[in-house]
């Protein structure tokens, strides 16, 4: 990769792919088209056309790596040794074992948070040491830390554009040149990706170039191809954003067809039921609830949409991700509840607190426990938690920030 945009979900290792074999550095349409061709091929084995899979539930090992309250996690190889570290919050840890802590820098508290959503690596000024981006609510900017390399230190920081309060922040590649795009999601204010400039090389400058996509967004954001047509739209809380041919020059059309309430970050884009268009996948980041709303298209193109509950049972549903967990070639659904979403003002709040995957058995989702229990016993997701195989063994682990702690789930297999 030109500037080792490495994936804030799967931390693609070189000759590691391990998101339904696409890198996630297009986390939206790759992932999409190649899980939708696998999960064809697995309903094509099917005998019967009504027959459920059977599926061994994945067995997991929960580890402590800190008891700190930072929300994001990150995973990618901090010092170049070949080697993914974990960075959180003030911190990151080095890895293998992740028990040495080394401090990134300061990160502004505000109450029950850390000003800091989101941990996306990208190697912004070209050096050939990750930095990441992240933003927070009350700083009102989406930002990026500098790796100092083998020098060491702490990390400094560095304001990309000041944009209003950031819920959290999101990389895709909007533009489809292979690189992803800073997208915030910035509740009550414009839709602005932030792309990388980049030299002769290839390398990244240390700077960006804005781009406003729509005027206003509200709380919930994802991208992938609605249409089909190869581009990424856009999905907010009260409709898409049909992307024109050139997505920064040209004009996007708002499409009204759902109002989502207050939606996940991100909003997944995938083709659940493996009929070749894609559907949405969206939680209820503070409230009850985790649905699929299929995509039809009926003759004549109209295009309508029709919600399926996934847990209406369970709330704070704010991160999630689509990859194989299992290792049979077809995508889950990883989620979790975000804990103390808003310090315990939400609906459900109070609930038991847990980390899920949810498989597609050909006609709904089955739930999987990945861990489940009171506070403090049972574990969430936090903000942005990452996916990523930590012991190169060819399965995918779960790093799991939060204000209940820092914790990696080992992935034991079936």
């Amino acid at each position: 990769m030109r500037r080792q945009a490495m994936s804030f979900v799967a931390a693609v290792r070189g000759e590691r792919k391990p998101m339904c074999g696409a890198a996630e550095a297009s986390e939206d349409l790759r992932v999409s088209r190649q899980c939708t061709s696998l999960l064809k091929a697995g309903l094509a084995e099917q005998k019967r056309p009504n027959q459920r899979e059977v599926s061994v539930p994945v067995r997991f090992r929960k580890v402590l790596v800190a008891d700190e309250r930072y929300e994001s996690a990150g995973v990618f190889d901090v010092n170049n040794d070949g080697v993914l570290d974990i960075v959180s919050g003030a911190y990151w840890y080095e890895g293998p074992d992740f028990k040495k802590q080394h401090h990134v820098g300061d990160v502004a508290a505000e109450g029950e948070y850390f000003d800091d959503f989101s941990t996306i690596p990208m190697d912004v000024n070209g050096d050939g040491h990750m930095d990441f981006i992240t933003g927070g609510w009350w700083g009102n900017t989406v930002r990026w830390r500098g790796n100092p390399g083998p020098k060491g230190g702490d990390w400094p920081e560095h304001v990309i554009a000041e944009c209003g309060n950031v819920e959290t922040t999101r990389g895709w590649d909007v533009d489809g040149d292979g690189e992803i795009e800073i997208g915030p999601s910035t509740p009550g204010r414009p839709l602005v990706v932030y792309k990388l400039v980049t030299d002769s090389q290839g390398k990244g400058a240390g700077k960006f170039t804005a781009h406003q996509i729509w005027k206003e967004q509200g709380h919930g954001l994802g991208f992938g191809d609605i249409t089909g047509n190869g581009r990424g739209d856009f999905v907010l809380s009260n409709g898409w954003l049909e992307a024109p041919e050139d997505p920064y020059r040209g004009e996007w059309v708002l499409r009204q067809d759902f109002h989502l309430g207050s939606a996940s970050i991100p909003i997944l884009v995938v083709d659940v039921d493996g009929d070749g268009v894609n559907d949405l996948i969206v939680g209820s980041a503070h409230d009850y609830g985790l649905d699929w709303w299929e995509q039809r298209l009926e003759k004549g193109g109209k295009r309508t949409w029709v919600r399926h509950s996934i847990d209406p049972y369970n709330a704070q549903y704010h991160d999630m991700q689509w990859v194989d967990i299992d290792g049979d070639g077809k995508c889950e659904l990883v989620t979790g509840k975000r804990y103390r979403a808003h310090c315990g003002n939400d609906p459900g709040a109070s609930d038991d607190v847990g980390t899920y995957y949810f498989k597609w058995n050909g006609e709904s989702f089955s739930k999987q426990v990945v861990d489940y229990g009171q506070a403090r016993e049972g574990k969430g997701v936090g903000i942005h938690f990452a996916v990523a195989d930590l012991r190169g063994i060819g399965r995918l682990d779960i790093v799991a920030p939060g204000k209940d702690g820092l914790y990696v789930f080992y992935n034991e297999g079936t």
